[in-house]
């Protein structure tokens, strides 16, 4: 922990920061006060619009042309950067601080070897030999765990993966050993298991480096994790700050106790869990309201908050300051949500017990076919990538399944061969009793009504030339699921559905927030009322406000039409939340699968239970396991033999000969109680006595 006695690293004071538009300017962020120690991690939290990004970007002189520091000061190391001219800023910029980005691709050139990006941040900012550079980007990848770090160097971006990528950028930031490290939202996209990696080595450098580092994010198990301090963010302004212990115990701020309850909670199951969303959205710079900022949207509002704005001041015994009028009036713990709150209700849920889509051996190989002459001529031995292994299981009607697994594990592929997206190789897959192996133009359209999915990047599937209402009422046209006189009533029905509206109808896509966006995905995959639908990611880069709407939306849908769906997310905490039952893959295999409550109690597969071990959890207080995954996962080319797992195993030695059983022999399924099943050597007797992954002290939870 820092000695908050020494000067600050880096020290922003009444921070407001505009950007010049059309007919004058629009104040972006207000009055932002923070302060960052040597050794510390402070994170800055708020949904999307709230000026966390900004604040950053001010920092690094990255405003963009519009874009200036209008009042304040930012110090650092005791010297203000306002003012100074833009050669200055550079040298103390290129030597000094550095900023890791949410998507790496934005920082890494894929016109230059991985090399001789890293090189140049030395040989420029500290005109070093190139040789000499060349061994500290080697010593520094291998402090970020990257595999086999003196090739990595020769090889381009795109030929590395997401999670690689993203340690690149970071050792790049960390080459000048800087007193000041940014990152904004460097984990966001990643593997649960990467981004435990990336969590654990920010913590490490931290310690190793001393260096203060502002994190930036909206997952709030992260800032749990990793941070010290914590400044929460709302429409441009700072209305909380203390350290993290304080505020997510006991916090004082409504929006603050909003995105708190909005937060899945992976120790709770589905029917005793409830997400609460904040209503409305973070209003527009040019339309902020006069008095309190959160007043449109707080419970809690008097004439007062909507007059007058607040000020931050200090408020109880701990160190915590917040901007509320009524701060020492409000009992988080006495909260009821309001009528504008739509919660799903699913005390009363009975689950049918007649599958709706069943699985059996389904295989989905892919060619792989070389660029040399022996290929071409058929005389190489033919390969494949094994994507998906023999998939075995049903999904009863009216449930959700969850798939979980790291990237590459064919969690996708499996259900993009369920859509028809994909070809099956070999295997059953039915739904309804029709055979769904087939190529998507081999199916009847009545197959494909039934069968809809919603993706991860709604933005992809959208075409930006025609309006939302155009796009929902298109399936019902195609399928004929209702009248074309009646269409626009239908999909303004399902616009109200999804909290919309009718003035959503002749919206165009760009017009619409990430949120909204998703929205339009959902409704547009519900036009056709199908009886499955697959989601892939649909909630991985939202805001937890948003991400808590669209859940609860969803579960709305499924209770009302006895929708079946299949919900990928790497979020094991919304898998937890969302889903009856769950599927946890590895490699293209089904290692483990059963009812929620299973898999997140032991017996657990050891996969299972690392990846519980690197889950985020939003609670200051949880003690969890350290268990971290070495390697990347094999390739689907050519899978280890026996268990696939084994290679990766931190449980294998339990077994004689350190689990050389895994090496030479393909396990087979161990089941438990309620239809739980896993596929591993290890006795299930001996995997139901390990300790529980995370475990929060019972005074804590009192």
């Amino acid at each position: 922990m820092s000695n908050t006695n020494e000067q600050p690293v880096l020290k922003c004071e009444n921070l407001a920061i505009a950007y010049k538009v059309r007919g004058g300017e629009i104040e972006a962020v207000q009055n932002v006060s923070f302060e960052i120690h040597k050794g510390e991690t402070y994170g800055i939290v708020g949904e999307s619009g709230c000026g966390k990004s900004t604040c950053a970007w001010a920092v690094v002189n990255f405003l963009g042309s519009n874009g200036y520091v209008k009042r304040g000061n930012i110090f650092f190391q005791g010297q203000d950067l306002v003012g100074k001219d833009g050669e200055e800023l550079r040298k103390l910029r290129g030597n000094n601080i550095a900023m890791v980005y949410q998507d790496p691709m934005q920082a890494l050139n894929p016109s230059m070897t991985i090399g001789d990006q890293m090189r140049e941040v030395l040989t420029v900012h500290q005109s070093i030999s190139e040789a000499e550079a060349t061994e500290r980007c080697i010593a520094m990848l291998e402090k970020v765990y990257m595999p086999d770090s003196a090739n990595v160097l020769k090889r381009f971006p795109h030929q590395i993966s997401g999670g690689q990528q993203q340690r690149v950028v970071i050792a790049t930031a960390l080459l000048i050993n800087p007193s000041l490290l940014i990152m904004d939202e460097p984990t966001t996209a990643l593997d649960v298991t990467v981004e435990a990696a990336v969590l654990d080595l920010i913590d490490e450098l931290r310690r190793e480096f001393d260096t203060a580092i502002m994190y930036i994010t909206h997952n709030l198990g992260v800032v749990a994790r990793v941070c010290d301090k914590v400044g929460v963010m709302y429409a441009g302004e700072m209305v909380e700050r203390g350290t993290v212990k304080d505020i997510f115990k006991n916090p004082q701020h409504p929006y603050t106790q909003g995105l708190i309850r909005a937060v899945p909670k992976l120790g709770a199951n589905k029917e005793g869990s409830i997400l609460y969303p904040i209503p409305g959205r973070v209003p527009a710079p040019n339309a902020r309201p006069s008095g309190c900022m959160f007043a449109p949207r707080c419970d809690y509002a008097t004439d007062q908050c909507r007059s007058e704005h607040p000020e931050l001041r200090p408020i109880g015994d701990a160190d915590v300051v917040v901007r509320c009028h009524l701060a020492e009036e409000i009992d988080a713990s006495a909260w009821v949500p309001g009528d504008n709150i739509d919660v799903p209700d699913l005390s009363k849920r009975n689950l049918d017990t007649e599958p709706i889509l069943v699985l059996d051996k389904l295989q989905k190989y892919y060619d792989v076919r070389g660029s040399s002459i022996r290929d071409a001529l058929g005389l190489t031995k033919k390969r494949y990538v094994k994507a998906v292994e023999g998939a075995t299981f049903k999904v009863p009607k009216g449930s959700t399944l969850g798939i979980v697994g790291e990237s590459g594990s064919g969690k996708s592929t499996l259900i993009k061969t369920i859509i028809g997206l994909e070809k099956a190789t070999s295997g059953e897959a039915k739904f309804l009793s029709f055979d769904v192996t087939t190529d998507l133009a081999e199916r009847e359209p009545g197959l494909i009504q039934e069968l809809q999915m919603v993706f991860q990047n709604p933005d992809s599937t959208m075409n930006p030339s025609y309006t939302v209402g155009q796009q929902i009422g298109r399936p019902m046209e195609r399928f004929g699921t209702v009248p074309r006189s009646e269409i626009r009533g239908e999909v303004i029905k399902l616009l109200q559905q999804m909290r919309l509206g009718e003035n959503y109808y002749d919206r165009l896509p760009r017009q619409l927030s990430g949120g909204e966006k998703q929205r339009v995905g959902i409704a547009r995959a519900l036009a056709s009322r199908p009886d499955v639908v697959l989601c892939d990611e649909p909630v991985s880069a939202l805001d937890v406000s948003v991400q808590a709407a669209i859940l609860n939306l969803l579960l709305n849908v499924q209770d009302e039409y006895k929708t079946t769906m299949l919900f990928i997310a790497h979020d094991l905490s919304v898998v937890r939340f969302f889903s009856d039952n769950i599927a946890v893959m590895y490699l293209g295999e089904v290692m483990e699968i059963g009812p929620s409550e299973s898999i997140y109690a032991p017996p657990y597969h050891p996969y299972t239970e690392a990846l519980l071990s690197a889950v985020p959890v939003p609670d200051p207080t949880a003690v969890q396991k350290h268990i971290r995954l070495e390697g990347d996962i094999p390739s689907a080319i050519n899978p280890p033999s026996g268990c696939r797992f084994h290679t990766r195993c931190p449980r294998r030695a339990l077994l004689p000969d350190n689990g050389k059983i895994c090496e030479e022999k393909i396990p087979t399924w161990q089941e438990g109680e309620d239809g739980h099943k896993i596929l591993c050597h290890i006795p299930v007797e001996e995997l139901a006595t390990f300790d529980p992954v995370i475990y929060v002290p019972e005074k804590e939870q009192a």
